[in-house]
């Protein structure tokens, strides 16, 4: 066999990046042949086998050729006659239609190295219009390499906003774009995969509620950098910093879409925005058919971040009923702990403050371990009537609470 090694793991090879996995091209074979050599066939809509030994997939080379809308509108032509050329030219992105032999000869007829050299994002032919899905994952790479200075050519910006302006993305199914979200969210610049769609066009038809948030500004007092998008593009990078956790960073991201419903005439304040939010945030959830624990952890994150970042100001009651609210005295379902980060990723997510310390979080915590130390079994030997016993834990956790602010005061009292 005539077998080369493409795509990512050529791209990052030479990027000396990670290699997460290998996919290799068999040009001159056939399905049968392929079968005969001991490779267990995969592919439902191309020629795909693993190999026997090593189970990586080895594709047939292909050309395709589009015959409707969408990404799935395509015919695919496998044969012993595809060239590398005609392999390679299909690909999106000629940072990813480089290959190489096993001896380590690079193969590479549209400059990917070239480009990779400048640090460019650049469609190999205007082929690269006919699949939206291509969008997204170019602003997936933009996310994954933007850390190393990775732009996106001007004329494949162009291309992407003609792609858009012909309803290209009107096509993308909510499980793709969710698979893409998710990916990028695990990046090291996750703010780069929306930054690229915004300059498109893409950002106000795929994700409107984040859309809305640029060019709504906020008060210049709290947030120097005033405009809410850019603020909620800080905060998701101030995430990356403080959690690999993907439901973290996608609380983060969606935490002020109340904002982006404010009418126009009572900005640039925002009062009410933890409420008239959750409306915007269960339709994004919907529509791309999110998991229900990334959605419950940015529901409680958009409905009390607020609360978060007062904490000295509450009431011992309101901050045990924050405390309930989060799950913070139960072994499951607990995301006390993620929404402490989420909060503090909003806190550093303004300009010149990122640095600034947020003494919420320990504030919390010492509340949180205060009132978790009541003797439950106690006062179920105490209280016979349901409903009683959660009242009657509720106002010993209270207690509990505020005795443990007192003590907190005491000390910073006595510290200065």
């Amino acid at each position: 066999m005539e077998i080369y090694l493409v795509g990512g793991a050529v791209r990052d090879k030479l990027l000396n990046y990670p290699v997460k996995e290998r996919d290799w091209l068999v040009l001159g074979e056939t399905p049968e042949a392929m079968i005969q050599k001991g490779f267990r066939p995969v592919g439902k809509d191309f020629p795909v086998f693993l190999h026997p030994e090593s189970q990586e997939e080895y594709a047939l080379a292909r050309t395709e050729r589009k015959t409707a809308p969408g990404y799935k509108g395509f015919i695919i032509h496998a044969a012993p006659d595809v060239s590398l050329e005609q392999d390679l030219i299909r690909r999106d992105l000629t940072i990813n239609a480089m290959a190489m032999t096993p001896e380590g000869i690079i193969q590479d007829p549209f400059g990917g190295q070239q480009d990779l050299e400048k640090r460019i994002l650049r469609h190999i032919s205007p082929a690269f219009a006919e699949d939206p899905v291509r969008i997204l994952r170019v602003a997936r790479f933009a996310a994954r390499y933007g850390h190393l200075g990775f732009t996106l050519a001007e004329e494949t910006r162009a291309l992407m906003h003609s792609m858009v302006t012909a309803g290209e993305v009107d096509h993308l199914v909510p499980e793709r774009v969710w698979a893409e979200l998710l990916k990028a969210l695990h990046e090291q610049t996750p703010s780069a995969f929306f930054q690229t769609l915004k300059c498109c066009g893409a950002l106000a038809k795929i994700f409107p509620e984040i859309d809305r948030l640029f060019g709504v500004p906020q008060p210049e007092k709290y947030h120097p950098e005033i405009d809410t998008g850019v603020h909620v593009m800080l905060c998701l990078q101030q995430a990356v910093l403080l959690s690999n956790n993907a439901e973290v960073r996608f609380a983060v991201l969606v935490h002020d879409l109340g904002k982006g419903v404010t009418p126009r005439e009572e900005w640039p304040h925002h009062h009410g925005h933890e409420h008239t939010g959750l409306a915007a945030l269960d339709a994004l959830c919907e529509r791309l058919r999110v998991p229900k624990s990334f959605k419950s952890l940015a529901r409680l994150v958009m409905r009390y971040h607020t609360q978060c970042h007062r904490v000295f100001e509450l009431r011992a009651s309101t901050l045990t009923d924050l405390l309930i609210a989060l799950g913070a005295f139960k072994n499951d379902n607990n995301r006390l702990a993620e929404f402490l980060l989420a909060c503090e990723a909003d806190a550093r997510g303004r300009t010149g403050l990122e640095l600034k310390p947020y003494p919420q979080v320990d504030f919390v915590r010492m509340a949180a371990q205060a009132a978790a130390v009541i003797d439950v079994s106690d006062i179920l030997g105490r209280v016979i009537e349901g409903p009683k016993i959660g009242e009657t834990i509720r106002n010993d956790r209270i207690k509990a609470v505020s005795e443990a602010i007192k003590n907190y005061k005491s000390a910073e009292k006595t510290a200065v």
